[in-house]
């Protein structure tokens, strides 16, 4: 049987949605934060170099603070595992006769005949940390997370967010006049927002135009938001 095979392409498959869940996160908000604040900028500075020292101080602070909340959120989710754990060892211990009755429902909800789950559930109670893993996987649906997933997902994010925070703020380290800048960063950007809407809408099943017209319309409201309050502000000084 292939059952081994199977599991190894899932745990991969799973691994992979993971890192790419990471890059979403850090490239959706990468693009647009840094790309609102340039635009807003823009509206009330004429100065290229001032939006450069801003946006990149701006990209360093959402890149750690990005990369931080994806350690801890990989933290939290394997603390929650180990807690799990703990308590299913406590039950399989002092609550054994429980845990053998969920052991032969689980059997039974899949099938298996009285005398096929009495055998089965006797075969993985003869091995507490077997019966252990099993009741995780089954009963609460709980995978054991992969021990670097914190760390991973931190550069996978705060990386994925600067890469994405570098594009809206590219044009201002050539171009001198903030306003001119600031038409390239937004062509430059909405084709990029586009780009990693369509992908992104491909990942997780959404039409893939309506995503990336959605993913960029978000983008190109955020800083033309950001612009106007500028001029606004600009206005009334």
């Amino acid at each position: 049987m292939d059952t081994h095979l199977h599991h190894d392409h899932t745990e991969a498959h799973l691994k992979s949605s993971d890192a790419l869940r990471d890059i979403v996160i850090g490239m959706s908000d990468g693009l647009t934060v840094p790309f609102a604040l340039a635009a807003g900028l823009s509206g009330a500075v004429s100065s290229s170099t001032i939006i450069v020292i801003a946006g990149i101080a701006e990209i360093c602070a959402g890149s750690i603070a990005m990369g931080l909340g994806g350690y801890l959120a990989g933290k939290t989710e394997q603390d929650h595992y180990k807690s799990e754990v703990k308590r299913e060892y406590v039950e399989v211990e002092t609550l054994r006769h429980l845990e053998i009755k969920e052991t032969k429902e689980f059997f039974a909800n899949i099938g298996l005949s009285v005398a096929l789950q009495d055998l089965a559930t006797e075969e993985i109670a003869q091995n507490k940390d077997r019966w252990v893993n099993f009741m995780m996987k089954y009963e609460l649906g709980l995978e054991e997370p992969d021990p670097k997933r914190a760390t991973k997902s931190a550069l996978n994010i705060g990386l994925s967010y600067i890469a994405g925070g570098i594009i809206p703020l590219s044009p201002y380290f050539f171009i001198s006049d903030s306003n001119e800048a600031l038409k390239i960063s937004v062509v430059a950007t909405l084709i990029c927002l586009f780009i990693f809407g369509y992908f992104k809408s491909k990942i997780t099943g959404v039409n893939p135009i309506w995503g990336a017209i959605k993913v960029m319309l978000i983008g190109a409201v955020a800083a033309a938001a950001a612009f106007g309050v500028a001029k606004l502000f600009e206005g009334h000084h």
